[in-house]
């Protein structure tokens, strides 16, 4: 059975925001009686269009890091981290659909370029319930290596990580004059109203996403972080950024360069979805 919705919550979604604006703020009565009166209409649907016995598949988001003209990180050997981030994310949709479960679509499934924002706005359109972004990012020091888990934060946990959401987030200087910034006071609005709104799932993913990947792989030192990743930003999604590995690292590379090694990471990864969900459903992982 899937969880009720929270008619409250969607008057914080990113997409009612952005529609109302900060004049949304004074708008909230009525925006509560409309959004009642939509979340049960649309209860009363899906429970008809549903098969008896059968919950609807949730949809999980997957967001293969950079792509076409941002190759991203690039490994000591060569290696384009916008190459492993894609075949990895393949990889994990394959494993997700194996078991009926989930729907799982990807924000690019080739080697194309895709603006940050519209990453976001594809799985918001598509109503996911979870995003999870896949890099494998570099750092001076190529001796740092092992996979972490990143949420959304105003502040970085870290030095370290404010430069890797930096890095991250200048992906969009690929996309050329049409891209335009958001206004600070908006982007500290929608970062406060993110946090709220989001804040405890993605804590949740990250957690079950870190303890899985323990399970396979080696793990960066303390690697449940956080930063302002623009990616991260769906105010209605809980979202985590998982780095799995540092192409800066000879180790690291080289693995990430093995299809039995992504297999690993993906296998992991599927596990935190399986357990963020079954946690949420406050079931055992015996009812599958």
């Amino acid at each position: 059975m899937t969880s009720p919705v929270n008619p409250a919550s969607l008057l914080f979604s990113r997409r009612v925001l952005l529609g109302y604006g900060v004049a949304g703020t004074f708008l909230l009565p009525a925006l509560l009686q409309s959004s009642m009166a939509l979340a049960a209409s649309s209860k009363a649907g899906k429970a008809q269009a549903a098969k008896p016995g059968k919950a609807p598949q949730r949809l999980v988001m997957l967001d293969p890091g950079h792509g076409g003209k941002d190759p991203g990180a690039i490994g000591v050997s060569g290696t384009y981290e916008k190459h492993i981030s894609l075949a990895a994310a393949h990889e994990l949709k394959r494993q997700l659909e194996s078991n009926g479960r989930y729907r799982v679509e990807l924000t690019r499934t080739r080697d194309v370029f895709v603006p940050l924002d519209e990453r976001v706005a594809r799985a918001q359109s598509k109503g996911a319930a979870l995003f999870v972004s896949m890099h494998a990012d570099a750092l001076r020091d190529p001796g740092v290596r092992g996979a972490s888990v990143y949420t959304l934060s105003n502040s970085a946990s870290d030095a370290q990580t404010a430069a890797l959401a930096a890095r991250e987030n200048s992906a969009d200087r690929f996309g050329g004059p049409g891209f335009r910034d958001t206004p600070p006071e908006v982007a500290r609005i929608l970062s406060s109203l993110v946090r709220q709104e989001t804040r405890a799932g993605s804590t949740r993913l990250a957690h079950t996403m870190v303890g899985s990947l323990d399970q396979d792989v080696p793990l960066l030192t303390n690697p449940s972080r956080h930063a302002g990743f623009v990616v991260l930003k769906a105010a209605d999604i809980p979202s985590v950024l998982v780095e799995m590995g540092f192409m800066s690292n000879p180790r690291d590379e080289a693995e990430l360069r093995k299809a039995s090694h992504r297999a690993r990471v993906a296998t992991a990864m599927s596990r935190a979805v399986d357990a963020y969900f079954l946690a949420q459903a406050g079931v055992t992982r015996t009812s599958f």
